[in-house]
C-alpha cells in the first residue's frame, strides 16, 4: 500500500468518524444549535470532498517497485502516460512520448532545473504537431525517478510554447523493457 493509499484510507476513516459522530449527536438531541450547524457544515464539506475524489477517480500515480527495477505508470486522463521525475533535484512532470526522439524540456521546466533558456544555442530543429521548432542541446546532471537515478542525461530544450516536457525514446531506451499491460505502462531495468 503506497503512502497515497494510506492517506486516502485515513481520510475515509476520519470522514466516517465525523459523519457517524454527527448522526449520533443529532439523534441524541444534545448540544446547541451552533454546534450542530458546525457539524453539519463539516459533514457537507467532507461529503463534497469524497464526491470529488470519487468522481475524478483519484489521481493515478506512478509506482516505483523492486528497488527501482520496475516503474508502473497508469494511464491518465486523455489517454496519456504522465511520469514525475526529479531533474537536478527539482520535480518535473513529463508526458511519455514514444514518438519523440529525445527528452524534450519546455522552456519553463528548463529554467526551473537551473538552465537559462535565453542563453542556450538553438542549433537543432524538431518536427512537432505544430511544425518545426528550434532546439538547444543540454545535459541534465541528475535525472531521478524514485530510486532510479541517471547522470548526465542528454536532452533538448524546445524553443516554443510547449507546455509539457516530453520523455522520448533516448531515455526510454535505458530500460530493458518498455511494455503496455492494459492501462499501465511498465518500465523495467
Amino acid at each position: 500500500m503506497s503512502g497515497d493509499d494510506i492517506a486516502r484510507v485515513g481520510f475515509y476513516l476520519l470522514l466516517l468518524v465525523v459523519v457517524g459522530g454527527a448522526m449520533l449527536f443529532e439523534l441524541a438531541g444534545r448540544g446547541g444549535r451552533a454546534l450542530r450547524q458546525l457539524m453539519l457544515w463539516a459533514v457537507i464539506f467532507a461529503g463534497l470532498t469524497l464526491a470529488a475524489d470519487w468522481w475524478m477517480g483519484g489521481t493515478p500515480r506512478q509506482q516505483v517497485m523492486e528497488d527501482g527495477a520496475r516503474i508502473q505508470i497508469p494511464v491518465g486522463r486523455g489517454g496519456h502516460f504522465h511520469l514525475q521525475a526529479e531533474l537536478n533535484g527539482t520535480p518535473v512532470s513529463f508526458i511519455i512520448d514514444t514518438g519523440a526522439t529525445s527528452v524534450a524540456l519546455s522552456r519553463g521546466d528548463a529554467e526551473r532545473i537551473g538552465l537559462d533558456p535565453d542563453g542556450l544555442r538553438y542549433t537543432g530543429m524538431a518536427m512537432t504537431a505544430n511544425g518545426q521548432v528550434p532546439t538547444a542541446p543540454v545535459t541534465i546532471r541528475d535525472f531521478a525517478i524514485g530510486e532510479v537515478r541517471d547522470r548526465d542525461v542528454r536532452a533538448v530544450v524546445i524553443d516554443s510554447d510547449l507546455q509539457d516536457s516530453l520523455l522520448g525514446m533516448s531515455y526510454l531506451r535505458r530500460f530493458a523493457r518498455v511494455s503496455f499491460e492494459g492501462d499501465l505502462l511498465m518500465l523495467e531495468r
